[in-house]
């Protein structure tokens, strides 16, 4: 009866964050295409479990893909920053002495700080750990965790170089001094979808394109783990002997119901909301 729960609450932890990341996809495809919410969030869905096809050929060809998704993201972002050129010593100073300013703020900060707790990962990170081949010996093991330790120790520091770039890049932006009264509109009532027309407005279009593929980047790879971790998750758990494809279908199809409904009822609006509520309740 354990196991049961403690699947059933390891899954509810997956649905919540696969919701931003699929969602963060959806604008992305809006910003390109003109099409109804709810086939975006299919389509998402669809490409995911397309790359997670590369499963069949080993963890490491799936593992490719995505740190080039993750490597495209990142120098988009940086390209932006180096259009920006916030100032090197307020972005310092925000990174030790942090402040909070206007209304809905707080809520703005906890759910940034659940987009970035990822707990599935965990599970991921785990079952990623036992697919390498590891030395049967005490000085293999003590190797192999010094790898391991530095690996994830790398991908933690360029997500935190990212997160601090999309940070002083919205920061920079909003607070120029040639800034319009309707791009400050946008700011004060800032979300995925307005943020391009904020960057198209003040840097031109090659930023709003930039933009683009960097959402569509960060949604794409961030949606392969989540679905990876939950098919991890649901063998570990139930002990399911299963094909991958299957597996794959199964947990995709569950992680994308939540976003799929929302999308038909609520629309773009609803979506927006809704990677709020998500990224809040992780946190």
């Amino acid at each position: 009866m354990v196991k049961y729960c403690l699947w059933i609450l390891a899954e509810i932890v997956v649905i919540a964050s696969d919701i931003p990341e699929v969602i963060g996809t959806t604008f992305g495809l809006n910003i390109l295409f003109n099409i109804p919410v709810w086939v975006r969030v299919s389509l998402t869905g669809l490409s995911t479990l397309l790359l997670l096809g590369l499963q069949r050929y080993g963890a490491r060809k799936l593992e490719i893909p995505i740190a080039m998704l993750v490597f495209v993201m990142a120098e988009c972002f940086f390209r932006e920053m180096s259009y920006v050129k916030p100032q090197a010593s307020g972005v310092v100073k925000g990174m030790f002495v942090p402040k909070l300013n206007g209304q809905g703020a707080i809520g703005d900060a906890i759910a940034f700080l659940g987009a970035l707790v990822m707990p599935h990962n965990i599970f991921l990170h785990s079952a990623l750990v036992l697919s390498r081949k590891v030395p049967n010996s005490v000085r293999g093991v003590n190797d192999a965790c010094r790898y391991f330790l530095i690996e994830s120790g790398i991908a933690l520091f360029v997500a935190f170089l990212i997160n601090i770039v999309v940070v002083s890049v919205s920061a920079a932006v909003c607070t120029a001094d040639n800034i319009s009264s309707a791009n400050q509109k946008r700011c004060n009532d800032l979300n995925l979808n307005s943020v391009s027309f904020l960057l198209l407005n003040m840097l031109g279009k090659s930023s709003k394109a930039l933009y683009v593929v960097a959402l569509l980047a960060s949604g794409q790879s961030s949606t392969i783990t989540g679905t990876s971790a939950g098919q991890f998750i649901m063998q570990g758990f139930l002990n399911l002997h299963m094909k991958k494809w299957v597996r794959n279908i199964m947990t995709r199809c569950i992680a994308i119901t939540p976003s799929l409904i929302v999308s038909i009822i609520g629309g773009s609006q609803g979506v927006g909301r809704l990677i709020i509520i998500a990224s809040v309740r992780i946190y």
